[in-house]
């Protein structure tokens, strides 16, 4: 691996998904977008779900990820997240099937009884505990 690249590593617990070098990648975080060039400082984060980007030369190759972390290290992005997918292979029936699902979980009044019974067994958030303040040393 040349100075001036990546080596990008995406894992799910099935299988690698990507291994290979590249130019620039754009990595989902949960609060935003993070962009890595060679060089970057060492980093570990938490991601979000969206499109995982890579560019070597002029070529850009899109991926879709679900949550996990990333680690940047020594030139080495490594995507560790329980779904990944190439961009290409996600058809329209998939995101049909997708936003049917989260629509049907909205709307299910049983996910909102059960919200409702954990909220009774709790109570309002004053009986809870004091969190301890930490101690300074």
């Amino acid at each position: 691996m040349q100075l001036n690249q990546l080596h990008c590593v995406i894992v799910t617990p099935e299988k690698a998904v990507l291994d290979e070098t590249c130019d620039f990648i754009a990595v989902p975080m949960y609060d935003g977008e993070l962009g890595v060039l060679p060089g970057r400082l060492p980093v570990i984060g938490r991601l979000g779900f969206g499109e995982l980007r890579t560019k070597k030369g002029e070529i850009v190759h899109h991926y879709y990820v679900d949550g996990g972390f990333v680690q940047i290290k020594n030139n080495v992005v490594t995507v560790l997240t329980s779904k990944a997918q190439k961009g290409v292979e996600i058809n329209e029936t998939q995101i049909a099937s997708g936003i049917e699902s989260a629509q049907n979980t909205r709307a299910n009044p049983a996910a909102k009884k059960s919200s409702s019974r954990l909220r009774s067994v709790l109570g309002p958030k004053s009986a809870w505990p004091a969190t301890p303040t930490p101690r300074r040393f």
